[in-house]
């Protein structure tokens, strides 16, 4: 492993640990058990520390990203909800900070990322119909959405983990298959099973209780 790689790894499990915005490059190169000169001479400031660290990561979902097969399908949904899952883990500082999403060095790529991930789930949603897996959209606007919210739970998951104090209950992916089965033709709900096993459909969450006293009081 060269300095550079040894310097953009550590500083990702630091910024993990403490924040991007809190820490400064003093700190970093405490971390590391370097002067802050012999930090600033592979990176001159936080942000192009930043930036080489975000060209790594860009790198690794490319490179995962053209594993997915040519035509949109459900092996490829399920992997592009785990790829997101994955990096939000492994990069948990940027997913979880507003402050570095939109930051200049991030924002554009992430918002790039944003359009292609949406416009990838509605290929998914056309290829599906087109192939008798999903029933015709219900209503205008209706598969649109439901690509824009595919998007927003995979890419939100672990911040709404934090806000609730969640981080076992529930599968983020699961919640989006549970959007998605309605619209499913009995040939879809059959592929669908093909791919996650017969037991998955019966295990997407919780039964829901319907008695009304539970959450009004007369």
């Amino acid at each position: 492993m060269t300095t550079k790689e040894n310097i953009i790894n550590s500083s990702v499990i630091y910024f993990n640990q403490h924040g991007f915005t809190a820490v400064s490059l003093n700190e970093i190169a405490g971390h590391l058990d370097m002067t802050r000169g012999n930090l600033t001479y592979h990176y001159k400031t936080k942000d192009d520390l930043l930036k080489a660290i975000t060209d790594a990561m860009w790198k690794k979902i490319a490179a995962e990203r053209a594993k997915s097969r040519a035509l949109p399908s459900f092996e490829n949904l399920h992997n592009e909800v785990q790829l997101y899952y994955r990096f939000q883990k492994e990069y948990a500082f940027i997913f979880l900070d507003s402050q570095v999403l939109v930051h200049p060095m991030v924002k554009k790529q992430f918002r790039e990322m944003t359009k292609q991930t949406v416009l990838d789930n509605k290929k998914a949603i056309a290829f599906a119909i087109s192939i008798g897996n999903m029933k015709p959209e219900p209503f205008k606007g209706a598969y649109h959405n439901i690509a824009l919210l595919v998007w927003m739970i995979a890419f939100f998951w672990s911040a709404q983990q934090i806000i609730r104090g969640d981080q076992s209950k529930e599968d983020g992916e699961a919640l989006i298959w549970s959007i998605l089965l309605p619209h499913f033709t009995d040939k879809g709900k059959k592929s669908m099973t093909a791919f996650f096993g017969e037991d998955y459909l019966d295990n997407l969450g919780e039964a829901f209780d319907t008695t009304i006293d539970k959450y009004i009081s007369f």
